[in-house]
């Protein structure tokens, strides 16, 4: 019995020796032939670029866990509930626990990479030149592959209008531009527009009946109209200037065709849920609340310090103290006055903003500042200058800046009667390659922490696939039209007469001199302004209605003078959601009626719209005198007390002072990212 025992053992032994041996020639085959030397990595189907080589990461992977942000409720500005966090489904999850592989390793790679290689202090090895020679080649590159939709791009540079007087360089009083008004006292054409579908909507044959307005809203305020009109195309044409006024642009193939051989993938655009025919302001304000409840920027490829700093501001932000008597800031303004106070605060002492210095003019880094688009050229110029915010160490910013005016890349680029913009996109796709290719920060995020300020009307269209990570700040704020509450930004459309000047005129006459119930003037673009006038130009003493005023004679009141003289001045949708009177409203201290279904109010994220202006569907505007002459005067005294106490957050200043629109705008930019981000 002894003996077979012993056998039994030596048998054993022999066994796993050999077992032992196996094992140990398939690991030796295994790390000297399968790719990365790395036998765990071979287990896994995850693929880690080669040095060089860059990507965008598809923002499949943006739905992961996050919170819900403290909102105000009906009664309490003030508020701070606490919101539970919400998980995603199983399949998030799996997906999430994916992405996680090759995040160590791939982390200290980079980190170290970024110690040795991206020491960006100063002016190290990042003078511009790479860029500058590298992205002419892309742009040489770009007019023979699309040389048969677009013709020849150089011969349009040539040929682009460029006014000295609109730019840094040389800026005076009377210059002129071709898509502003022609003088101060004139509302001449604003612009064309394009369609993303290449359509253009019918005028309604009649409008709908009107039915009283509902007044439900998340924090219990007014006008509330919620019934639904029929669903309408948007209206949208080419830019005045270029396009001639029967031209429409169309979409291209596929909606975009790029070159194949490019150094990034672009990001996948999410299904956006299905929307109303009209998303009112309650709407809206529900969408706001569900995008806070979930992050939406994807997880970063390797941590960083920055993250952290964001989430602590995050926490700060969620459990602000409460904000009792500020007398700067007046809490029926805002969602939460709390919040907003202590998210400013923590911008002022944290936030570092990267600018990148690629880029060639006129596109980059040559801001227009005066006309109806001049807000981008504004926030470029003033946040080139800043020495608060900017930062020259890329690897210390929480946000870096996409220096590109979208007026000036219609302007150079845009073939007239080509009706394509493909070669628009096509030179902002090139611009992200380089910016790829030479640095790792877009790559991290697949783009969430960089941001862009464009209130050309296209910019919607050009940047929603490229960019569609990205922070945008945008005039053409339309929710229909790719808009997303909670990532994107509403950016004030701002109309400057003269840029030496941005605050000549300020003011209204007091309350007690407002003569005018209601006032408007403009040319007739899209389907909006037209039923305006059908029903109300000439029809009443109390409505002064028009269509584009003549230029002003002796002893009559021109377009200024109508707005500081009226009680509520109507601000129609043209052939977009947005335009500037919203904002000359408040400028001028007059009650603003948006007429503009779709349109998200600028600075949505903190300002509460419902407390100091009148957002009145487009079915209603035959009952339009009505609902003014329905409001109390204690509510429009109200009201316009607010327009006052608002109007420091729209006003441009040489030398940005505390919360005024430069802040205004990079406040909502960086309080975006702070509730977006996820690590």
């Amino acid at each position: 019995m002894g003996q077979f025992r012993y056998l039994y053992q030596a048998a054993a032994s022999q066994l796993l020796w050999v077992i032992g041996t196996l094992f140990a020639v398939v690991f030796v085959v295994q790390y000297f032939e399968l790719p990365y030397g790395a036998v765990v990595s071979s287990l896994f189907s995850v693929s880690i670029p080669a040095p060089g080589k860059t990507s965008l990461l598809s923002s499949d992977s943006s739905s992961k866990l996050g919170t819900m942000d403290n909102m105000t409720t009906d009664q309490g500005l003030n508020s701070s509930d606490a919101h539970a966090m919400h998980e995603i489904g199983n399949n998030t999850k799996t997906m999430e626990r994916n992405n996680e592989g090759p995040k160590n390793d791939f982390a200290s790679v980079m980190n170290g990479a970024l110690d040795k290689s991206f020491e960006l202090d100063g002016d190290s090895g990042l003078n511009g030149d790479y860029s500058s020679k590298n992205f002419s080649e892309i742009s040489k590159n770009l007019t023979s592959e699309k040389a048969n939709d677009s013709g020849n791009w150089s011969a349009v540079k040539n040929a682009s209008r460029h006014e000295p007087s609109l730019y840094l360089e040389n800026v005076t009083a009377d210059s002129s531009f071709g898509n502003t008004r022609e003088d101060d006292v004139a509302l001449p054409p604003e612009r064309s527009k394009r369609s993303g579908g290449g359509l253009i909507s019918p005028l309604p044959a009649s409008p709908q009946t009107i039915s009283s307005s509902n007044t439900t809203s998340l924090m219990n305020l007014d006008l509330h109209p919620i019934i639904l009109p029929p669903d309408r195309s948007s209206v949208k044409e080419g830019a005045a200037h270029t396009l001639n006024k029967d031209e429409k642009v169309e979409p291209s193939r596929n909606d975009l065709t790029l070159s194949d051989h490019s150094s990034i993938s672009i990001p996948a655009v999410e299904t956006r849920p299905e929307l109303p025919a009209v998303t009112t302001i309650s709407d809206m304000n529900n969408l706001f609340l569900q995008s806070r409840a979930s992050s939406h920027s994807m997880k970063p490829r390797w941590s960083s310090a920055v993250d952290q700093e964001i989430l602590y501001a995050k926490s700060q932000i969620e459990n602000a103290p409460i904000v009792k008597n500020d007398p700067g800031l007046h809490a029926s303004l805002y969602r939460n006055v709390s919040m907003f106070k202590r998210s400013y605060e923590l911008m002022e002492k944290t936030l570092k903003v990267y600018i990148y210095r690629e880029g060639k003019r006129p596109v980059f880094h040559q801001p227009p500042i005066k006309g109806i688009y001049a807000s981008e050229g504004w926030f470029m110029k003033l946040m080139e200058a800043n020495k608060k915010f900017v930062t020259k160490k890329a690897r210390k910013a929480h946000l870096y800046y996409l220096p590109f005016s979208s007026l000036m890349l219609e302007e150079t680029l845009y073939v007239p009667n080509s009706h394509k913009q493909d070669n628009l996109v096509q030179f902002l796709k090139d611009y992200l390659d380089m910016i790829g290719a030479k640095y790792p920060f877009w790559n991290r995020t697949g783009g969430a922490d960089h941001f862009l300020v464009a209130c050309h009307d296209w910019a919607p269209f050009e940047t929603r696939k490229l960019m569609a990570n990205t922070i945008r700040a945008l005039c053409n704020s339309d929710v229909r039209e790719g808009f997303k509450l909670g990532k994107d930004v509403s950016l004030p459309e701002t109309y400057v007469r003269i840029p030496q000047d941005p605050l000549r005129d300020l003011g209204g006459k007091p309350p007690s001199q407002k003569q005018i119930l209601a006032f408007f003037a403009g040319s007739m673009h899209g389907y909006v302004r037209p039923i305006l006038l059908k029903y109300w130009k000439d029809k009443d003493p109390d409505m002064k209605i028009y269509g584009r005023m003549p230029k002003a004679k002796k002893g009559k009141m021109n377009y200024i003078q109508h707005m500081k003289s009226s009680k509520y001045c109507i601000c129609a949708k043209g052939y977009e959601v947005n335009s500037p009177r919203v904002v000359e409203a408040i400028f001028y201290e007059c009650v603003p009626v948006i007429i503009s279904d779709n349109f998200v109010p600028p600075f949505f994220e903190v300002l509460n719209w419902e407390s100091f202006t009148v957002i009145v569907l487009e079915k209603d505007i035959p009952n339009l005198k009505s609902i003014l002459l329905s409001i109390p005067e204690k509510r429009y005294l109200e009201m316009q007390m607010r327009v006052k106490q608002v109007q420091k957050h729209f006003l441009w200043h040489a030398k940005p002072v505390k919360y005024d629109v430069f802040h205004m705008i990079l406040h909502s930019v960086w309080y975006n990212r702070v509730f977006q981000i996820s690590v």
